[in-house]
């Protein structure tokens, strides 16, 4: 039967149109699968991590380092999205990438078994939404040593979760470390809320860190007096510490030594026996306690989801005579050896830094391989100071002053503000100098503690920091060093040496070169004034000579002395970049 020929063309159209529908579909197919594979790329890129880059401990999100400048919130500001709410912005502005806020175990179990995330997932969403990582701060059994951030059910049942007391049997608002069921209600709420972070965060990677509890340790007395502390005490020290003691014996701080040495270092016997009858022996059997206390805690999180996990020191302060003026116990840095012993689960031994003298202070938590990170300080222009130095000479994971989102934008924070700005922006030469070993910092004061000269050194070149003065020098004419120092100044320098010379971040502060081997004269080939913009690519601005680099005229003075006269001059409290070529003579 012969074919109707309008039939044969509907069928040929049929045919080209169900090829059409297959080819489609069969890439729709292809392209799930490229979505599922892609999807399982991106959950296997490993999460937040440390990882040892040359001499420092750098912090990898998503497979590359990242250079924490942060804002810790106030305690309360967190608990609260809507008060929250105006600072995100600000903060942005300002520079900071990472914010470090609070969850509290009160808010996350509000009554036993019953969890509620609410805070974790606004701050996620608002984070997100901003551009910035997070940092949670874990407050549960204790806040700057104190019991406060406890659900209500756990302060109500002080024989369920026992406090810790004085020697005169009075209780102390303050949860003792020998509370087992304290320690395991603090555990399972801590584990929740990370399973639940891991369900919604994890191929994010929003959070980037997490504080266990608080600047924990026993105020009022070197040790507790509980009727489970004073078992333990005048018990045997666990043979856990002193098999530890025996292995590390050679990598010891002084601090520890010491302290074992007294005893002829024995490795049995009760805490006075091993230690000493002394206040450092109780400081020591509070440091084990706390230590092994929230090591458990942490544990249980990171079985759940393992993030980096940092813990904050109360250090000692020039007024303090023993522990317990201090929180007792605490991870303060004479505490190092006893917290690595009792918590291997805990990363990072933190200092919170108020003193004046910050490059000591920090220099007693930068012992032992401890990674550097600064969860609290301060901001304005003293902060900047702090934080360029912990990052450019201690090879900082990064920086946080402490309610930062309430004066960010305050004309006292101009200066930080811009540190942060441009350290932002600098972030992976910053990173990629400190893991090659080709950066260094110089903080310097006019006053308390008066340090107006700092030196660093990048291979054979001596780079020589001075604070901003006005004066006279050898020859009566007007110089650019020496003279007299603002008592109120406060200067910086970050310097890397990179394939071509140098550059400079600096803030208050005059720079001159001198060969570390002493041999010859060290001249400015060029200098170049210059940003960073947005995307991190370098922009010249003006070539700098002649008054802008002649720091020096009594030349004669300046040979004998083996500087060539010039140098940079960063000395406007409003930092600056310089790129610079050197040449010997």
């Amino acid at each position: 039967m012969k074919q109707n020929p309008i039939i044969r063309k509907d069928k040929k159209r049929t045919s080209r149109v169900l090829f059409i529908s297959l080819a489609v579909f069969m890439a729709a197919v292809v392209g799930l699968s490229s979505c599922i594979q892609n999807g399982k790329q991106q959950t296997a890129v490993k999460g937040p991590h440390l990882e040892k880059r040359g001499d420092v401990t750098q912090l990898i999100v998503k497979g590359k380092p990242w250079l924490v400048l942060g804002c810790e919130l106030g305690n309360s500001t967190s608990s609260s999205r809507s008060y929250l709410a105006p600072y995100w912005q600000q903060l942005k502005e300002s520079g900071v990438n990472t914010v470090l806020a609070v969850v509290s175990w009160e808010q996350t179990e509000p009554e036993e078994g019953r969890f509620d995330f609410t805070v974790v997932d606004n701050l996620l969403e608002d984070a997100r939404q901003n551009g910035m990582k997070l940092a949670l701060l874990w407050f549960g059994s204790w806040k700057n040593g104190i019991t406060s951030y406890t659900p209500l059910w756990v302060k109500k049942d002080t024989k369920r979760f026992p406090l810790a007391q004085t020697p005169e049997g009075q209780s102390l608002p303050i949860l003792t470390t020998l509370g087992d069921e304290t320690c395991k209600a603090d555990a399972k709420a801590f584990a929740a809320m990370m399973h639940h972070l891991k369900e919604v965060d994890e191929l994010h990677q929003t959070v980037i860190m997490i504080q266990m509890e608080n600047e924990v340790g026993l105020h009022g007395h070197p040790r507790d007096y509980c009727p489970l502390a004073e078992k333990a005490f005048h018990g045997q020290v666990p043979k856990e510490l002193t098999e530890w003691l025996t292995a590390h014996r050679d990598q010891l701080l002084p601090e520890t030594l010491s302290a074992w040495q007294a005893s002829g270092c024995k490795t049995s016997g009760t805490w006075e026996e091993v230690f000493g009858s002394n206040d450092r022996a109780a400081e020591i059997f509070m440091a084990w306690h706390y230590a092994a206390y929230m090591d458990r805690i942490t544990a249980a999180g990171k079985a759940e989801y393992d993030l980096p996990t940092f813990v904050n020191a109360w250090i000692v302060q020039p007024e303090d005579t023993r522990p317990g003026n201090y929180p007792s116990g605490g991870p303060q840095a004479q505490n190092h050896d006893i917290w690595r012993a009792a918590a291997p689960h805990i990363d990072i031994l933190s200092p919170d830094i108020y003193l004046n003298d910050f490059p000591r202070q920090l220099s007693l938590y930068a012992r032992s391989g401890n990674p550097v990170f600064i969860p609290e300080s301060r901001s304005g222009q003293n902060g900047a100071a702090n934080a360029a130095y912990a990052i450019g000479a201690k090879g900082a994971i990064g920086y946080s002053p402490f309610g930062f989102e309430r004066n960010c934008s305050d004309e006292s924070n101009a200066t930080f503000r811009s540190f942060y700005q441009k350290a932002g922006r600098m972030a992976p030469h910053i990173l990629a100098a400190q893991a090659e070993g080709r950066i260094g910092a110089a903080w310097l004061k006019g006053s308390e503690p008066l340090r107006v000269k700092d030196t660093i050194r990048l291979d054979n070149v001596l780079v020589v920091c001075e604070l901003v003065s006005s004066g006279m020098r050898n020859g009566g004419a007007p110089q650019l060093t020496g003279g007299a120092y603002d008592p109120e100044a406060i200067g910086y320098v970050i310097a890397i040496r990179e394939k071509e010379g140098y550059l400079f971040l600096g803030s208050n502060t005059r720079v001159t070169f001198l060969p570390a081997d002493g041999k010859g004269t060290i001249g400015l080939g060029r200098v170049i004034e210059g940003d960073f913009d947005v995307q991190g690519k370098w922009v010249d601005g003006r070539w700098l000579n002649g008054d802008e680099i002649q720091l020096r005229y009594d030349l004669l003075y300046a040979v004998k002395e083996g500087y060539s006269g010039q140098g940079l001059n960063f000395g406007r409290p409003e930092p600056s970049f310089l790129k610079v070529e050197l040449f010997n003579y």
